[in-house]
């Protein structure tokens, strides 16, 4: 089959793809030129029980100045406000210091220390939580972030790594709750759609996991990574769309399209036809079916057969582009192989 003719009879399946992702689509906004500053791309650490790998790229994140550094700044500016001595402010600082530079013993016990010393301040409990979370031990950095947002409600911060650690204990009801609210406290934050997204998907719930994924394609549009996870997320959309049509009607024609479209794929064209033929008798007025059957009867050069379909094609869609361009096609290859 020639590149040309079989981008054509790809189109099939993808044209179908996005018509069925529509129905669950909630349009973007236009923020394809929206960048944002270094305090908002931060990448969280993993949802998974972390390796040495994934710690080390987490503490990498942490030293690049991002959003848990945002943070730490603004609790610093806290520190002076709240009547703080100047030699524990300074103490404090440190521990700052050493949880950016990867140093999580250092870390602990500058903020172990200040608990000891009867310091009850959200940045204390919210750096013990992160310490917690980059050494796997979510339980702990979950009461960490509860005790912190005791103090400080509307910590968008404390809220998203309160539901990234929930994520990764499996307590998904309760991660959609924290990210949920992390959203609505960091609305251009792209990790908090991101953690929003993954429990989504945790959760099967496909279509809000797509519209999160959008978002932060949006916000971070420089990212690949991120435009490759919305790909996958719509992938995941379309089969848990077949399914769905699966449970309701087994027998439906979309159900055999699907299936000539994946024969069309494999390059199996009798059985994408014998699909397609079996689909358009499921229903004779669906449009596409005699377009698909006509293409690949004309890559099998059996030229009045795919000129009848594109006929019945034409009389079903008659403003269709495709089908017109499909008729000129086979007429000129009929006129082609005429002696």
């Amino acid at each position: 089959m020639g590149l040309s003719s079989r981008t054509a009879l790809y189109y099939l399946r993808f044209s179908y793809l996005l018509r069925m992702f529509a129905l669950f689509h909630r349009t973007r906004a236009p923020l394809a030129g929206h960048r944002s500053g270094v305090a908002t791309s931060v990448m969280l650490p993993s949802l998974r029980p972390i390796s040495v790998r994934t710690l080390q790229s987490a503490l990498r994140v942490l030293r690049s100045g991002s959003f848990l550094l945002l943070f730490f700044g603004m609790a610093a500016r806290a520190l002076a406000q709240d009547n703080l001595s100047p030699q524990l402010q300074t103490k404090l600082a440190a521990g700052v210091q050493s949880l950016k530079s990867g140093e999580l013993d250092s870390a602990e016990k500058v903020f172990s220390d200040a608990l000891g010393q009867g310091i009850k301040h959200p940045l204390v409990y919210h750096n013990l939580g992160v310490i917690a979370q980059l050494r796997g031990k979510h339980l702990e950095a979950v009461q960490r972030f509860r005790q912190a947002l005791a103090l400080q409600p509307d910590s968008g911060p404390s809220r998203l790594l309160l539901g990234s650690s929930l994520l990764a204990l499996h307590r998904n009801s309760e991660a959609l709750l924290e990210l949920k609210r992390a959203v609505t406290l960091m609305p251009e934050q792209p990790q908090a759609h991101l953690q929003l997204a993954k429990a989504y998907e945790a959760s099967d719930n496909w279509p809000a996991a797509v519209q999160q994924f959008q978002r932060v394609v949006a916000l971070a549009p420089q990212e690949p990574e991120y435009s490759y996870q919305l790909g996958t997320a719509w992938a995941k959309l379309s089969a848990s769309s077949y399914s769905q049509i699966n449970r309701i009607n087994p027998h439906s024609a979309r159900l055999l399209q699907a299936l000539g479209q994946e024969y069309l794929l494999q390059e199996k064209y009798d059985l994408a036809l014998a699909a397609y033929q079996r689909a358009a008798l499921a229903d004779p007025k669906m449009p596409e079916l005699h377009l698909a059957m006509a293409m690949i009867l004309l890559e099998l050069k059996k030229f009045d057969q795919a000129l009848a379909e594109i006929d019945v094609e034409l009389k079903l869609v008659p403003q269709s582009k495709m089908a017109a361009a499909t008729k000129a096609k086979i007429e000129a290859a009929m006129a082609a192989s005429t002696p």
